[in-house]
């Protein structure tokens, strides 16, 4: 188990480097590993937000239908965490990493060669496992190689790479969708597949998980996560994760459906150019939002931060779901974007430091992926809602949900300057 001394604090008068002064060239190998490979899962699990307007018209989609297939994939995306989760504590976070980079690549671009609705549930099912190894390999390698001091900026700024992805997504279909074809937009989510190159050559295994590897493939490992001492932290988790992914894949699946549908189906109107602007504009506040909160919570504690940013989620969502006019979307977008993802940073330092080296990916990965596995439900209730009374109702049960993340939260210890093992 992590031990609970906190980190000693700087000799006084003797003044402390900047922090990014004090980073070794590996730990800068992981961060940028994990960054690149959380920047692409984005990307490519997006690609399918950002054309699914055109999608439902050529394939002959409902909003309903739609949002099933969202949550399809996040289902599948649950199971692959889980695996890929055993996976990294095994045999290594790297080598769990590559596989799921492959994974949700390959499958990807297999989704532009759907010809009905079947098959595109099928790429999107496999994608879905793929996808679902990234973050927790990822944050593993991040949490065991960063100094504690430092952990929350790290993995902050693994996190907020997921708003760069978005915003890819929303670039690439600006520049391709318009000219060859919701098709090509899927097959541009094969290059991923290129990191693997590096990855494999550049950044090894961190040595605290050499240290622990024996330990992490003993039988029953995994089942202390439901052992007296962790049991209650990760339920706790489980029910934070849960709803912090209900909310998020809930609201920003459908937010570029409802920019880019005509008003008398609900949406606000807007043509593909604004609304991938609108869009790429509100990652900004996405990316503010998850780089921020590594710095806050470093300094103020994980409790803290993660609470308040899951409160200003809830509350701005009504505001957002309440309004219809361009200008005031495209500014109020921002803020929700960095209230709304800037709390999952808070995810992989609380987790990494909650749970022990031998099992940490396996924890990390079922935690975070069984809130991806409620989250399935986001896309199609929402989606279902939006079919019958608009998207203006449908939003609030997100807002819902936030509060909810918010409540399970408060009774999570305060984990902030714990060393690992």
């Amino acid at each position: 188990m992590s031990s609970h001394a906190p980190v000693s604090a700087p000799q006084e008068g003797i003044r402390e480097p900047s922090w990014y002064r004090q980073i070794t060239p590996y730990q800068k190998k992981t961060l940028l590993a994990a960054s690149l490979g959380w920047t692409l899962d984005s990307m490519d699990v997006l690609l399918y937000v950002m054309i699914l307007a055109h999608l439902m018209r050529a394939l002959e989609m409902n909003t309903a239908t739609a949002g099933l297939l969202a949550s399809l994939t996040l289902a599948t995306s649950a199971v692959g965490g889980v695996v890929f989760g055993v996976i990294a504590d095994r045999w290594g976070r790297t080598r769990a990493m590559m596989l799921s980079i492959a994974g949700y690549s390959v499958f990807t671009a297999a989704c532009g060669l759907s010809q009905n609705v079947l098959q595109l549930a099928i790429f999107r099912a496999l994608l879905g496992f793929g996808m679902g190894g990234e973050w927790a390999s990822g944050a593993a390698l991040i949490a065991e190689s960063w100094p504690a001091q430092h952990r929350g900026k790290a993995l902050g700024i693994m996190q907020s790479c997921w708003a760069v992805g978005y915003a890819l997504a929303a670039g690439v279909t600006a520049l391709v969708l318009p000219t060859f074809g919701w098709r090509a937009v899927f097959f541009v989510g094969v290059l991923p597949a290129l990191l693997i190159l590096w990855i494999r050559s550049r950044v090894q295994e961190p040595p605290l998980w050499k240290v622990h590897r024996k330990e992490s493939s003993g039988p029953g490992a995994a089942s202390l996560i439901f052992g007296p001492r962790l049991r209650r932290s990760t339920l706790l988790m489980m029910c934070v994760s849960s709803g912090a992914m209900f909310a998020w894949w809930g609201l920003f699946s459908w937010v570029p459906a409802y920019l880019a549908l005509p008003r008398q189906n609900g949406g606000a109107g807007l043509n593909i150019v604004n609304t991938s602007l609108w869009i790429i504009i509100m990652q900004v506040g996405m990316w503010a939002g998850s780089f921020v909160f590594g710095f806050i919570s470093d300094r103020l504690g994980r409790k803290p931060t993660y609470l308040g940013y899951l409160v200003g989620a809830a509350l701005i969502v009504p505001i957002y779901a309440n309004t219809v006019t361009p200008v005031w979307l495209l500014l109020i977008g921002p803020f929700l974007a960095f209230f709304g993802q800037g709390h999952f940073s808070g995810m992989g330092p609380m987790t990494a430091e909650l749970f022990p080296t031998k099992i940490r990916a396996t924890a990390q990965g079922f935690v975070y992926n069984f809130g991806r596995g409620v989250s399935a439900l986001g896309p199609y209730t929402v989606g279902h809602l939006a079919k019958d009374f608009g998207f203006g109702i449908a939003f609030y049960i997100t807002a819902g949900s936030f509060l909810f993340a918010a409540i399970a939260a408060a009774f999570l210890p305060e984990t902030r300057g714990i060393e690992l093992d």
